[in-house]
């Protein structure tokens, strides 16, 4: 059951076309689902791998994996967690969503550490700073 892309001539989207077999991929013609053109040139589709999970561990785990990340640059830290995110093949829920949002709009951690003090880990006792990294200073272990 193949799902081909494609991008209409006709409204410009990029849109997916489900085929119930192949033989259908092959014989009929896609209609746009936004406006029911048949104006659609193929485009060649991202494909994803499977990886276990020691895998991915070890993709994160990489020192090059932070190679052009930029601490100073709330955008740069925006990629970088999105690009871990996908590594771990989860759903990160919505206060993820919305910091890394925060910081592609160019808000530093800091100021929104202020408003979303439940990042944190520990909040205001701990002092682990964003995602429980130890970057308070003021880190106390038992």
């Amino acid at each position: 059951m193949p799902i081909y892309e494609y991008r209409c001539g006709n409204c410009k989207r990029r849109v997916s076309v489900f085929f119930r077999t192949l033989s259908a991929a092959q014989n009929d013609t896609p209609h746009c689902p936004k406006c029911d053109s048949t104006n659609l040139a193929r485009l060649v589709s991202r494909f994803a791998t499977v990886k276990s999970e020691e895998a991915r561990m070890d993709a994160m785990a990489d020192p090059s994996a932070l190679g052009g990340v930029d601490e100073n640059d709330p955008k740069s830290l925006a990629r970088f967690m999105k690009k871990m995110s996908g590594e771990m093949g989860e759903e990160m829920g919505p206060e993820f969503d919305e910091m890394v949002g925060r910081l592609e709009a160019g808000e530093s951690p800091e100021e929104i550490e202020k408003t979303m003090p439940e990042l944190g880990g520990m909040g205001d006792e701990g002092g682990m700073g964003m995602g429980g990294m130890g970057m308070g200073g003021t880190d106390t272990f038992d």
